[in-house]
């Protein structure tokens, strides 16, 4: 374990040397491509702002109006069938659309129930084996300018639903 923790600490370092040395031996200009680098970066956050200002509304209008409630509500029985916890709906519906508002939504979880019970341990598994689908399209797409998508969302939807699944019988077994 030892090993472990002095490898991390010096990960950053010695890839940033690595990244400017490898540089200076190229005879590259290290400075002016790493500030390319930024503009290019800092355009992108200009392109993609407006995507994840619309998503954070859209959710935090889900949390306020109590829509998330009643959805839960309404899909308490079809998951109960799935054996989904009744806690456990509006993460998966938050989850596709934003992961930090899924984040704050499980902290509520862990006060409720504990990180270590079978919702706390179902809800930290989905948050490692599924996607935020919307926002990463929208962000995605929107910086490379795609408009056809084509089997993109479908094939998202059903790789979370097979996450989601596995962090339910993942949890089971734990």
């Amino acid at each position: 374990m030892d090993i472990l923790i002095f490898l991390s600490e010096f990960m950053v370092p010695l890839t940033v040397f690595y990244i400017v040395g490898s540089g200076i031996l190229a005879k590259r200009p290290v400075f002016d491509d790493f500030l390319d680098g930024a503009k290019e970066g800092m355009r992108t956050v200009a392109d993609v702002l407006p995507t994840l200002i619309g998503l954070m509304t859209a959710v935090g209008v889900l949390r306020a109006s109590g829509i998330l409630e009643v959805l839960s509500e309404l899909l308490k029985f079809p998951a109960a069938l799935c054996h989904i916890p009744v806690p456990v709906i509006p993460i998966i519906l938050v989850r596709i659309i934003s992961s930090s508002a899924a984040v704050g939504l499980i902290l509520d979880i862990f006060k409720e129930y504990g990180p270590d019970s079978l919702v706390g341990n179902m809800v930290s598994i989905m948050m490692g084996c599924t996607e935020t689908v919307f926002y990463t399209m929208s962000v995605y797409f929107m910086s490379a300018h795609i408009r056809k998508t084509r089997w993109t969302l479908p094939g998202a939807l059903v790789a979370t639903a097979a996450g989601i699944a596995a962090s339910i019988f993942l949890a089971d077994l734990l």
